[in-house]
């Protein structure tokens, strides 16, 4: 497959098309679309042009894919559970990057500084929790509990996109870098409780496995959020000796959810795994585990970097067309990463 067939072919199963669909929409028939996709033939500028408005993308988008650092199609580092369908997180795999390529295109026409950055960490030679610590003293983030992830993260440049993944077996965020620009995909159907873990999940794996992943990699990204969101040496002496009241009070006020504040305590060795057994089953008996209570309680977090660079380019006297096209955008009306609409919904 050639670059510019892996592009369409990336931009179409993002939308969740089949190259029948796109083939219809495009004008051109699906044998054509197949060639264009495989490498097998190069759409001419017309052509192009056609594929491209289909998709809601420039040609230039298309064609200037492959400088993307890493390739087009990559995985994606992905919190989901074990039994999402294959093509439920291809799709949203694919849809991170379609993500990728606007960031990077972005990327080649304007300049995105950021405060802070995202560092990198060897798991050879840092642990999970001390490259958590260490993230800590970099962006130079308070003791205690981090008021909102979300807006630390964009000040380091990290491009949250919020969507709505809809609904069936749950995935709950995606990540990857887009040459130098870190994107993390979130889905919005979460209480921000979770929310906020998987925010620090997926920016572990940003930290940790810039470089490659392993078959620890979801682990590792696991102990890197409890550590940033929970530090050992603040929260131990609240977990020593659980209750649930005091959980359900700690949530209020470090921001994550009642599970993760006894998974935590049992992987600080503070409490047995008969104990967190029986910690659960409490908790399930009082009817306190799904839903859990006092989500509401944590103030909403939204992602804003999008839309305050659209912003910025339109303070610079760009029309939405002109910041459309910058973004690799077909119309204003495609450019989700502006408008704050995010991407379309699984089904």
């Amino acid at each position: 497959m050639s670059q510019l067939g892996e592009v369409i072919s990336t931009a179409r199963r993002a939308k969740g098309w089949t190259q029948e669909t796109l083939a219809e929409r495009a004008g051109v028939t699906q044998a054509t679309l197949s060639r264009y996709e495989s490498g097998l033939r190069t759409p001419d500028d017309e052509a192009l042009a056609h594929v491209a408005r289909a998709l809601g993308v420039t040609p230039a988008l298309l064609r200037e894919a492959g400088r993307i650092e890493g390739g087009i199609a990559v995985n994606a580092h992905m919190r989901r559970q074990k039994t999402t369908p294959v093509t439920v997180w291809r799709e949203l795999e694919a849809q991170l990057n379609l993500v990728r390529l606007h960031a990077a295109h972005l990327g080649e026409e304007v300049a995105l500084r950021a405060e802070r950055s995202v560092p990198s960490f060897d798991t050879d030679e840092t642990s999970p929790a001390d490259a958590a610590r260490l993230l800590r003293a970099q962006w130079r983030m308070p003791v205690g509990p981090i008021g909102n992830l979300t807006d630390w993260m964009e000040s380091a440049g990290v491009l949250v996109v919020e969507s709505n993944f809809g609904a069936g077996p749950r995935v709950d965020g995606l990540s990857q870098w887009a040459n130098e620009h870190p994107i993390v995909m979130i889905n919005a159907n979460m209480p921000t409780d979770r929310l906020r873990f998987t925010l620090a999940h997926e920016l572990g794996h940003l930290v940790l496995h810039s470089i490659y992943i392993d078959d620890q990699a979801e682990q590792q990204a696991n102990e890197f959020a409890a550590e940033l969101l929970l530090p050992a040496e603040q929260i131990s002496h609240y977990l020593r000796r659980l209750r649930i009241g005091d959980l359900i009070e700690l949530k209020r006020t470090w921001g994550v959810s009642i599970a993760a504040l006894v998974e935590r305590a049992h992987g600080l060795n503070l409490i047995t795994g008969q104990q967190r057994a029986s910690m659960y089953k409490m908790l399930n008996a009082r009817g306190l585990r799904n839903p859990e209570p006092a989500s509401e309680d944590i103030a909403p977090e939204h992602p804003r970097l999008g839309a305050h660079i659209g912003e910025s380019l339109a303070a610079r006297g760009l029309t939405p067309p002109e910041i459309a096209e910058i973004a690799g955008f077909a119309t204003p009306a495609d450019n989700f990463l502006f408008s704050g609409r995010g991407l379309r919904v699984v089904s």
